[in-house]
């Protein structure tokens, strides 16, 4: 097959689960065009990143020009269809915050994917979030292109599905995919029951060969590292909060929070309110090497989030076999078996997060690289990124 992946902004660090997944696809004989609004702006440290931002087209660098004259040729070459498009949009934006003219330029933009689509001879697109880059595939569809899928992560796509047009994205889609069984039963409740059947789990996925046996667990600590975006969502800041009363019985506790965003002064203001500044390590975003290679340099991964789909962060951990303590929420209890793989709290839960943590530190190491083992084992079953390409793609076929 011939697939064209419609995106938002690609590459992003935090979105290293579209690039593998794409290159899965490729490695199984497909072409993928990579077809991206804009260009990410987040900086790019990983070297596969790079790689593909190269590799991809960006709408919005094409002339003006060329993408009015997309329109036009949808225009006057299929009135039949760019009529009845024209009219989705506009629906589509009168619920929507983003409004009627963002969703003008999404069928402009659309349009110029349905070029695109033709002369490279896509016959299916999918896209990445069930936001924009949905719209998009929506309504180059409705132009007369290819059959489209997309996929629904979470949390932001549940925060507003009606503004989102979930339930009419689903409806003219060829299927749709949730990332979690929780994320199944979140869209059935935005679409018709008649198009239950479309809405497909197919998980995000590691690539195994990345992620060979587990190192020994670091002496000292406890250890943790957190990853992630600096934004209210992913609960850094009662992270902070967890980790000043694990110093009181730990006083060898450090965390490693990984990323970056708009939350950092906060979170830097926090660490020196809290005296944790000899606790506390920020590295800004990192390429997956170095991910890696501070997974094992830690006891555990933090994931405090208030709101998530299931996170890539935590699979990576697993696979390299190292315990999870993460929140109760969405997707996480699929993946995370508390007394098994690891810890599940309440979100927002500062005392809770602290005593799973200090759970964590009077563990024995037996018992921890147990519970990695069996993490390992987990992950390797049901994130394996080759079989989910696969699931995806016999989607796209049938």
């Amino acid at each position: 097959m011939h697939i064209a992946y419609i995106l938002n902004s690609y590459p992003q660090p935090s979105h290293s689960f579209i690039r593998r997944e794409i290159r899965a696809l490729e490695a199984q004989g497909h072409t993928v065009t990579r077809l991206a609004m804009r260009a990410g702006d987040a900086p790019l440290v990983d070297v596969q990143d790079l790689e593909e931002a190269a590799a991809t087209q960006y709408v919005l660098k094409a002339a003006p020009l060329t993408l009015l004259r997309a329109l036009a040729l949808n225009l006057f070459g299929s009135p039949q269809l760019f009529f009845p498009a024209l009219a989705q949009a506009v629906r589509c934006g009168r619920r929507s915050e983003a409004g009627v003219i963002k969703h003008l330029i999404y069928l402009v933009e659309a349009a110029y994917a349905v070029q695109v689509c033709e002369a490279a001879g896509v016959t299916h697109t999918h896209a990445h979030f069930g936001t924009n880059a949905a719209a998009v595939a929506m309504l180059a569809r409705a132009l007369g292109g290819p059959e489209y899928s997309f996929t629904v992560h979470g949390p932001e796509e549940f925060d507003a599905p009606r503004a989102l047009s979930l339930g009419e994205k689903i409806a003219h889609s060829k299927y749709t995919v949730a990332i979690t069984s929780y994320g199944r039963s979140q869209l059935s409740r935005w679409a018709e029951p008649d198009h239950w059947n479309k809405i497909k789990v197919v998980h995000c996925g590691i690539e195994p060969a990345h992620f060979p046996s587990p190192k020994p667990l670091p002496d000292g600590g406890p250890r943790f590292v957190a990853i992630g975006r600096f934004v209210e969502q992913k609960g850094q800041l009662v992270a902070l909060d967890a980790l000043a009363e694990v110093v009181t019985t730990s006083p060898q506790a450090h965390l490693t929070l990984i990323g970056d965003g708009d939350m950092r002064p906060e979170i830097e203001a926090r660490i020196a309110a809290l005296g944790l500044s000899n606790h506390v390590t920020l590295t800004g975003w990192v390429d997956e090497a170095r991910i890696l290679a501070e997974l094992q340099n830690a006891h555990a991964l933090l994931m405090p989030s208030f709101a998530e789909g299931l996170p890539m962060v935590i699979m990576e951990a697993m696979a390299a076999g190292r315990a999870v303590i993460a929140t109760y929420i969405a997707g996480i209890p699929e993946l995370v078996l508390p007394g098994k793989t690891g810890w599940l709290t309440p979100a927002g839960d500062a005392s809770a997060l602290a005593d799973a943590m200090n759970e964590l530190a009077e563990a024995t190491p037996e018992k921890l690289a147990e519970m990695g083992q069996a993490g390992r084992a987990r992950v390797m079953e049901r994130h394996d990124v080759h079989l989910e390409a696969a699931k995806l793609a016999a989607h796209m076929a049938s």
